[in-house]
């Protein structure tokens, strides 16, 4: 028998959450994180998130999907919009579970080119599995496109339908909707 792999993801939350919505729908994040484990051997997804109090209940909703949320202290601008840049945190992340063996390959979640130096990184050490983009194809940073990696865009119409909030199907115990070959 096969053994499972241990992958991990590693999740830009902001522009997790503002690729999907720019977009125009929203993402159902518990069958984002079955579709990780189920498709891709995820057993840790982290999602790195600026932490506002206010969004407590939010928080504990994505410990209770499965997420290990990775909190980033947020700094508002002048219009007093929070800002929690969390690219240097995910970075180090990575590279320090890399080097500490806990994972065999790893999954960025992002279209952000500031992501593009850990793509290469990882793909030198053979670790990387694959870059999942939650903007269109037009929209994600030439950056990473640039690296030859795998993308997978989720705006790809069976991803949308399987993962989208409004999808009413029940999954599978493998995370798919009936039929489906994600």
């Amino acid at each position: 028998m096969q053994k499972p792999l241990r992958n991990s993801a590693y999740i830009d939350a902001a522009n997790l959450h503002h690729g999907i919505h720019a977009q125009g729908w929203t993402l159902d994040y518990r069958r984002f994180r079955t579709w990780l484990t189920a498709k891709h051997g995820v057993n840790n997804a982290y999602l790195f998130i600026g932490l506002l109090p206010a969004n407590a209940a939010l928080y504990t909703c994505l410990q209770n999907c499965g997420y290990i949320l990775v909190f980033k202290e947020v700094v508002y601008n002048s219009d007093g919009k929070a800002k929690g840049n969390c690219d240097a945190d995910l970075v180090l992340q990575s590279v320090v579970d890399f080097f500490e063996h806990k994972y065999e390959r790893a999954i960025i979640v992002s279209s952000d080119g500031d992501y593009a130096c850990l793509v290469k990184f990882l793909q030198g050490h053979q670790a990387l599995k694959m870059v999942v983009s939650p903007s269109i194809q037009n929209r994600c940073s030439i950056l990473l496109k640039r690296t030859q990696a795998p993308i997978t865009y989720l705006n790809d119409p069976r991803l949308k339908n399987l993962l989208s909030a409004k999808n009413k199907e029940a999954p599978d115990a493998d995370g798919t909707a009936r039929g489906s070959s994600l």
